[in-house]
Order: C-alpha cells, then sequence, then structure tokens
C-alpha cells in the first residue's frame, strides 16, 4: 500500500481529521491480555491510590497507540508511519464508571520535509488535560 494522501496536496497547517477514543476498564484488561502488561496502576483501583496516583490510568503505550490512529487513518497506509515519539505529561486516568475516560486527538501538518515525507503534530488530550507533549509523526506520503 501507499498513502492516499499527495505529499503535493498537504500544506503545513493542514489539519487532520480529529478523532475521540474512549476507554474503559474491560479496554484496559483487553489491551493488557494483549501486550502482557499487567501491572496493577493498570486495573487495581486500589494499589493505584496507594502509589499516589488518582485511580486507575490507562497504559502509556495504549495512549500512543490511540493517538497514532489519527495519522495512520489520514494517511490511509499504516506502513507510511517512519518515525513517531512522544513525551508522556499526564495520565489518562479511567474511573470505573459507565464513562470511563476519552482520549482526545487531533493533528496537523508542520513541516513539509525532504523525500515526500512530511512531519505530523499532534495534540493529545483526555479530561481537558494534555496527555501527550511533543506527540509527532513523520510520515511518506504519496
Amino acid at each position: 500500500m501507499t498513502a492516499k494522501i499527495a505529499y503535493d496536496d498537504v500544506e503545513v497547517g493542514t489539519e487532520l481529521p480529529g478523532q475521540s477514543f474512549p476507554v474503559n476498564r474491560a479496554t484496559l484488561v483487553q489491551y493488557a491480555g494483549a501486550s502482557g502488561d499487567f501491572n496493577p496502576i493498570h486495573w487495581n483501583e486500589k494499589f493505584a491510590k496507594e502509589v499516589g496516583l488518582p485511580d486507575v490510568i490507562a497504559h502509556g503505550m495504549f495512549t500512543m497507540a490511540e493517538a497514532i490512529r489519527v495519522v495512520t487513518d489520514w494517511t490511509g497506509d499504516p506502513g507510511a508511519l517512519v518515525d513517531y515519539g512522544v513525551r508522556f505529561t499526564r495520565p489518562v486516568v479511567v474511573p470505573n464508571d459507565d464513562q470511563g475516560a476519552v482520549i482526545e486527538v487531533a493533528g496537523k501538518v508542520g513541516a513539509k520535509l525532504d523525500d515526500n515525507t512530511v512531519r505530523v503534530d499532534l495534540t493529545v488530550t483526555s479530561g481537558g488535560q494534555k496527555v501527550l507533549g511533543m506527540s509527532r509523526a513523520v510520515v511518506r506520503l504519496g
């Protein structure tokens, strides 16, 4: 596959379609099973609070994976991803209720680079607070 988006059709400032990703306790258990990360801060409320967290929190890698979906959905080709990095700034707190939490992701083209690549800057929030900082991806476009 190749990216559906053409390099020549993209400008710095081009906004990607934003997305919202719900996460609840069941999602965290499923991710723990898939990843093998059974740290109790991701499923045990008592333990999470004992170590100073406000509640159970989502896995950092889960949060990263949800965020990059905005980019891979935009390109139409996960293989177009060349580089991706973030800084973890705040945890995604997942209460044990009917709502859980929501990870909100917005993205825009921050730079056009060489070799048909662009840098996409992501803004990732949950509960109105930034949860990933310096969230940037480089993708190769068609």
